[in-house]
């Protein structure tokens, strides 16, 4: 896949040391390692985005669903029963 736009940046050495060690113990390419770094972060920042917008009716039928009764779930009750595996 040819690429299609550059990303240049300065950084200090100790930054730029840091970097190479960090992508030559996954055995990558310095850039590869930063871009991959990069694209994780930024799908998680979005993600995380909690400020949504809703029409009324879709704000209706969101708060409906929020304020609805759940259903008895007999496998539920009893994975939270249970103590976590790090207790």
């Amino acid at each position: 896949m040819p690429k299609s736009a550059a990303i240049n940046m300065r950084v200090e050495p100790s930054q730029h040391s840091l970097l190479t060690k960090a992508a030559q113990v996954l055995n990558k390419d310095r850039s590869v390692f930063i871009l991959d770094v990069a694209c994780r972060e930024a799908e998680n920042v979005l993600l995380d985005q909690r400020f949504f917008q809703l029409d009324e009716s879709a704000f209706s039928a969101f708060d409906s669903a929020l304020e609805a009764t759940l259903p008895d779930n007999a496998k539920l009750k009893a994975l939270l029963a249970k103590p976590s595996p790090w207790e």
